[in-house]
Parts: structure tokens; C-alpha cells; sequence
């Protein structure tokens, strides 16, 4: 680590609580604005994928292409480098391009999330730091998981309050049970909310009891709860969540965007309805195929999506067409 680097980590946690202490307007369905509030995450993310070109070279031409498109729906922001983001699979200096060119592409009123986390404390601030000179607003922290046994609650404190310290920008803490086999326990989310550092979580494990809980328990803290499923968005709007980091958005944005503004005005039976109808799309382009299946569902709704970087494979033919129907049953197509 350089010598300014290690010189500035004690001034971080004071300098992050400085410029994100302005005051915010919450469109939480359920959180109330206070004084101190820092970034508002309330509406839509997508988490972008990554395009490759048909060697599995990051093509940031069709990422441009891909962000140009996205100008027109209203999201919150974006996300960049999450699961559906094959960030396992690039080099660290490809995920800095990743966020610069997101970043110079993107406007300045809308978020930019990143993934920073990695397996060791020290390796996660680095990346964070170094995520933060790229342009990235939000450092998204994904729960260490290789030495799963190891990772009590405590280790995870520890790890999340080391990083949020060192960090120039707010974090959202992230646990996906799904691709880490861990779930952040709740008693360690519920001790991390209270660090001034730490904006909120996104969650994509499913369970609705513990994302009530998270609301419930976190409504005197500044602490946002993102759904990380479009699967149950509307679940988690009724439950008191800010808003939603969703794969399907990639495809469907703008139905996406029209569910949070239908709950944020409480317009709950067309919001059931459209809720309804992005249910299956959804699980088929992440439980059911997976990132194959999120990119090959983009090319239908005039994306690119391209191949995956392997050991990532493309759909068969049986799968590209069940993924179709999914889609055409529900009226997408």
C-alpha cells in the first residue's frame, strides 16, 4: 500500500461522514427523513452485466451501447461488478475500467454502485479505495465467503467495520446465500447498521420475515434495505425496503420502474398485477439459466448481451426456447 494510502485510512471514516452528511429527501416507503440522512438509494437499480466480445474480452463499446439505452428509464442508478456482473471472473484492473466507463457514461444524478468486495479485509480496501477514484458513489461489499466456517458474526463485523473505516465512500453491505452459501447473520447486519458509514444492505437471500425484520429493526438508524430480487419487490415495498437491485432490470427496466412508482403511490392492485408477471421471467434469468439466460433474454429487448466468460455456457437450444415461452406466457414477448 502506498505511503499516502496508509497515511489517509485514519482520516476516512471522517471525511466519508462529512461529504455524505447532507441532508436527503427518503422515498422509503416507510423511512422517515431525519437529520443527517445520507445518499438516498430509494427506486431501481439494475446490476449490470458484463459484455464480452465473442473472444471474452471486455467489449466496452456494447457497454456504451448498453448504458445509452438504459439514459431513457428512470432508474435510481446502476450497479456495476454485483453477481450478475461476472465479477469473479475479471481481472482487477478490468473492474476499474468497468466502473470508469459506467461512470463517464452515466449522469451525475443518478448512482453508481460498485462491487469492491473480495475475500480478505485488506484486499477489499484496497479495491474500495481504489473503486472510489474510479467514480463509483456506493462501494457494495459482497460477505467473504471461501472460509465459510470462520465467518461468524463477529469476523464479519470486524471485516464490514474495518472496510467501512477505511472507505472514502458510503457502504451497502451485500449477501447473496445464493452464489456464498452465507447469509449475513441478522444480529451482525443489525450491529453494522449503526456505523455512520454504512448507508444499507441488499439483499437477495428471499426470506421476507428477515427483510421485515431489517426495516423494523433498523428504523432509528440511517439504513436502507434493497431488495436484491424483483421476485418479491413488491413483498419488500410493503414491508418498508427503499427500493430494489434487480437482474431482470437488464431486460425489463421500465416495467421495473413502473412497480416502485405504482407502490410509492399506492396503486397496490395494479402493482400485484404487474408484480405477478415478472415472477417467472425473473427466476428464469436467475435461478433457473442464470446469467446465460439473464444476456440471451437482453438480445430480445434490444440489448447486448453476448457470450459469458467462461466456465460460463451458453444455453442450449431446448433452454433458449423455454426461456422464450417464460417470457411470451407473462406478455413480454
Amino acid at each position: 500500500m502506498a505511503l499516502s494510502t496508509r497515511l489517509a485510512l485514519p482520516l476516512r471514516p471522517t471525511l466519508a461522514a462529512l461529504r455524505w452528511a447532507a441532508p436527503r429527501q427518503c422515498r422509503g416507503l416507510s423511512t422517515p427523513q431525519v437529520p443527517g440522512h445520507t445518499i438516498d438509494l430509494g427506486g431501481i437499480f439494475p446490476p449490470l452485466t458484463t459484455p464480452f466480445s465473442p473472444t471474452q474480452e471486455v467489449d466496452y463499446t456494447q457497454l456504451e451501447g448498453n448504458l445509452c439505452r438504459y439514459t431513457s428509464i428512470p432508474f435510481r442508478g446502476l450497479v456495476v461488478l454485483g453477481s450478475n456482473g461476472e465479477y469473479p471472473y475479471l481481472a482487477p484492473q478490468e473492474r476499474l475500467e468497468m466502473v470508469s466507463c459506467v461512470r463517464r457514461a452515466l449522469p451525475r444524478d443518478r448512482l453508481l454502485l460498485a462491487g469492491s468486495g473480495c475475500e480478505s479485509t485488506q484486499a477489499t480496501i484496497k479495491m474500495t479505495v481504489s473503486m472510489a477514484e474510479a467514480g463509483a458513489d456506493v462501494a457494495l461489499v459482497v460477505t467473504p465467503c471461501y472460509y465459510q466456517g470462520a465467518m461468524t458474526s463477529a469476523a464479519l463485523v470486524q471485516h464490514y467495520t474495518e472496510v467501512a473505516d477505511a472507505s472514502p465512500i458510503p457502504v451497502v453491505l451485500y449477501s447473496v446465500p445464493a452464489n456464498t452459501s452465507l447469509d449475513l447473520p441478522l444480529e451482525a447486519v443489525l450491529t453494522l447498521a449503526q456505523h455512520p458509514n454504512i448507508l444499507g444492505i441488499k439483499d437477495s437471500g428471499g426470506d421476507i420475515t428477515r427483510i421485515g425484520l431489517m426495516v423494523h429493526k433498523t428504523r432509528k438508524e440511517d439504513f436502507q434495505v434493497l431488495a436484491g430480487s424483483a421476485s418479491f419487490l413488491l413483498a419488500s415495498y410493503t414491508l418498508g425496503a427503499s427500493g430494489g437491485v434487480c437482474a431482470l432490470a437488464n431486460v425489463l427496466g421500465g416495467p421495473l420502474c413502473q412497480l416502485d412508482r405504482l407502490c410509492r403511490e399506492g396503486g397496490w392492485q395494479e402493482a400485484r398485477d404487474l408484480q405477478h408477471r415478472l415472477i417467472e421471467p425473473n427466476v428464469a434469468v436467475t435461478r433457473r439459466f442464470g446469467i446465460p439466460g439473464l444476456k440471451k433474454a437482453m438480445e430480445w429487448f434490444g440489448y447486448y448481451g453476448g457470450p459469458c466468460r467462461a466456465p460460463l455456457t451458453p444455453l442450449s437450444p431446448s433452454q433458449v426456447e423455454e426461456l422464450r415461452s417464460t417470457f411470451s406466457a407473462n406478455g413480454w414477448l
